[in-house]
């Protein structure tokens, strides 16, 4: 792992104090960023990313051009220390600036310019990159780092959360809380499959924005993540029965069963996990039997 870590005492422009970390799963082909900060919206200008690229998070005095540049430089062929020091060389404010990459191959790289107000720095090694200022010690730097490792085999996007969730356990922004945000893209991750947009969750103005970025995931998840298809469950003659009953009790009374589920699902936004009435999302059950 790189560590890299500086110090300053000098106040000037409002800052994005923050701490984020850039992440990529190789086996689901999945590239994110989580951040948290006491400021606005902080969702609308930290995090980047593009599938099968990289992913960046731009912060401290933030140059957002460093988001759309960064993703160009991957996605001509730079890799991310490369990218970082493209940027930072071309930034004339760059000891100003936080910043952290991870490229298409994982490859991870932090910076953290010499004005950054204190505590500031980073943690990069394969597969991530971590980095804050003003926070109350590099204890929420390593806990970003030491959870990401701790957490593989688990869901990006979930990995991302338990980041953040022992980052501000262990101090975080030592002016306190206010937003938090969650990208993750893969290739045709998003709605519909017409964007790479897996996860894209922002708390703009919350006292607990961990705690409720967290919440919205659980919801998030629930509609539009997927169940594998071996653990779907066969509608046989009873089940089909019952859905029937259960639709008609809640309103969903057409004479063709599958309009009717179609119509249901598509009122409470599941039909990204519905496919006929051949089988059935166990978790699309558990919806409809609890009404």
């Amino acid at each position: 792992m790189l560590h890299v870590r500086r110090r300053s005492a000098r106040a000037v422009t409002p800052r994005i104090s923050t701490y984020s970390i850039v992440a990529h799963d190789p086996d689901a082909r999945e590239w994110g960023v989580a951040v948290q900060s006491k400021f606005l919206a902080v969702g609308a200008a930290v995090p980047h990313a593009r599938a099968e690229v990289g992913a960046v998070a731009t912060q401290a005095l933030a140059n957002l051009a460093y988001g759309p540049r960064g993703l160009d430089l991957l996605a001509d062929g730079l890799d991310a220390a490369e990218t970082v020091a493209q940027l930072t060389r071309e930034d004339p404010r760059r000891d100003d600036r936080q910043l952290g990459v991870v490229d298409r191959n994982g490859r991870g790289a932090t910076f953290t310019g010499a004005a950054c107000l204190a505590w500031a720095g980073g943690i990069a090694g394969q597969n991530f990159a971590a980095q804050g200022n003003i926070l109350e010690s590099a204890d929420t730097v390593e806990a970003l780092a030491t959870t990401f490792t701790a957490t593989a085999g688990t869901p990006l996007a979930t990995r991302l959360i338990a980041c953040l969730e022992a980052a501000q356990a262990a101090g975080g922004d030592r002016r306190g809380q206010q937003s938090a945000a969650l990208l993750v893209v893969r290739d045709g991750g998003g709605y519909g499959g017409g964007s790479d947009r897996a996860v894209d969750l922002r708390v703009d103005d919350h006292p607990a924005p961990i705690a409720e970025l967290a919440r919205i995931y659980e919801l998030h998840d629930r509609l539009f993540g997927s169940t594998p298809t071996d653990a779907w469950l066969p509608v046989d003659a009873s089940l089909r029965d019952e859905i029937g009953e259960r639709l008609a009790r809640l309103g969903y009374r057409q004479a063709d069963l599958e309009q009717a589920f179609l119509a249901w699902a598509g009122t409470l936004n599941l039909e990204e996990r519905i496919d006929g009435l051949e089988r059935i999302d166990p978790v699309v059950l558990t919806v409809l039997r609890a009404g």
